[in-house]
């Protein structure tokens, strides 16, 4: 279902991508939009397991699409060094393919906000974090993708630099 990627030697391993996946603050999460043409927007996440969670408003366009049709990618861009004397970018990126929901449970909802909340406000207090969730609870949405594929890439001089050094750029 999924294609093969051209360039295995370039092909991230599942560790290095769920370090990516992990650690990056914002991806850009692909939709198939109106008039068939691709609806792609940036936005924050957070990584739990399988999943990827994501927080947006109760309507709005991401909604919209997303009952129409589930199926998205997500793109994470881990690094994207320019080299104009060679005309080229050492890049390392990660592209997950999945299928998205509205969370209606209350719990997995509460659950994932608190993840969210916690990746980006990690040195906050518990109770500083519980507050701003309850503040905005009411128009608050979560979204979930469930991975069904993932796949990730890194610069062939990345690869090289691997090899000559025997560890990561």
């Amino acid at each position: 279902m999924f294609r093969e990627m051209r360039r295995k030697k370039q092909a991230l391993d599942r560790t290095e991508i769920d370090r990516i996946l992990h650690y990056g603050t914002n991806g850009v999460l692909a939709l198939s939009g109106d008039e068939e043409y691709p609806y792609a927007v940036p936005i924050s996440y957070v990584q739990d397991g399988d999943v990827l969670y994501f927080h947006c408003a109760r309507s709005g366009h991401k909604l919209d699409l997303i009952r129409q049709n589930p199926k998205a990618s997500f793109c994470v861009v881990d690094q994207d060094q320019i080299h104009p004397e060679a005309y080229t970018t050492w890049f390392r990126s990660v592209i997950v393919y999945g299928t998205m929901e509205i969370l209606e449970d209350e719990q997995e909802k509460r659950t994932a906000i608190e993840k969210l909340a916690e990746k980006y406000a990690p040195a906050d207090s518990v109770e500083n974090r519980e507050e701003f969730i309850r503040k905005d609870w009411i128009p608050l949405c979560m979204l979930k993708m469930t991975i069904d594929h993932v796949t990730g890439k890194e610069a062939i001089e990345l690869v090289r630099q691997k090899e000559e050094t025997g560890k990561a750029a």
